[in-house]
């Protein structure tokens, strides 16, 4: 009788075991699912279309009620210069640290627009690099600083840049060892295919600003790259 005991209390083991891989191999496939959902991302906007008038919509005749003459001491004064904020002179990046999400990258690489109109990350996962058509951190205009999501080895720089918020410090050491430190005002992301280029490299700025660039969204399997991008929007503080 023992021996059945023992018999049927193995098999009882067994199939618990069974029960128990079973239960490791789900824990498992949703430990690797989480793992591989993709980084952070902030809701996907959209650009909106620019209309464009018809020729109906435009006016066909010059206006006929056009204001009388003044004198030129009821002429209203020009308007004051507005306040552009901190501006600081050109000089190289060199480090990035964004404490809220744990990034810190230094020797940051110089990057430029390729053939296709295209601004590719650096080829270390490791560092971010900072776009050279374009004002240095701290002058007049926006910014730009690109980096990797992640690769196969896992996050990269950039992996938690869907993580900040407004009111987040980003702090960049320059070459002449001024730190040019920036308070986020939005983060965003957009599909490739509506990249907000005006919003990201436009000079109508009237400020010092920052643009960081990141991959995002949904992967595809099929082209081997994210659907959308994640930017973050920033201006120079005083």
């Amino acid at each position: 009788m023992s021996s059945v005991f023992a018999f049927l209390g193995r098999r009882g083991m067994l199939a618990a075991a069974a029960v128990g891989l079973a239960v490791a191999g789900v824990l498992t496939l949703v430990v690797g699912l989480r793992a591989h959902a993709g980084p952070p991302a902030p809701p996907l906007s959209r650009v909106a279309a620019t209309s464009v008038p018809s020729p109906t919509d435009l006016p066909t005749d010059p206006p006929t009620d056009l204001p009388a003459r003044q004198s030129p001491a009821a002429t209203a004064a020009p308007a004051a210069e507005p306040d552009l904020g901190p501006i600081l002179p050109a000089s190289l990046p060199v480090t990035l640290d964004i404490p809220s999400i744990g990034v810190h990258t230094t020797n940051l690489v110089p990057l430029s627009v390729g053939a296709d109109g295209v601004l590719p990350p650096p080829t270390d996962y490791a560092t971010a690099g900072y776009y050279t058509g374009g004002p240095t951190p701290g002058q007049l205009g926006a910014a730009v600083i690109a980096a990797h999501v992640d690769g196969k080895n896992g996050p990269a720089v950039f992996y938690r840049l869907g993580e900040l918020a407004p009111g987040a410090l980003i702090h960049v050491t320059r070459e002449d060892g001024t730190v040019a430190t920036f308070t986020i005002d939005k983060i965003a992301r957009y599909p490739k295919a509506q990249f907000p280029t005006q919003l990201v490299y436009g000079s109508a700025t009237s400020r010092a600003e920052i643009r960081l660039i990141t991959c995002g969204g949904a992967y595809d399997r099929t082209t081997g790259h994210y659907v959308d991008n994640v930017i973050a929007f920033g201006h120079l503080d005083p």
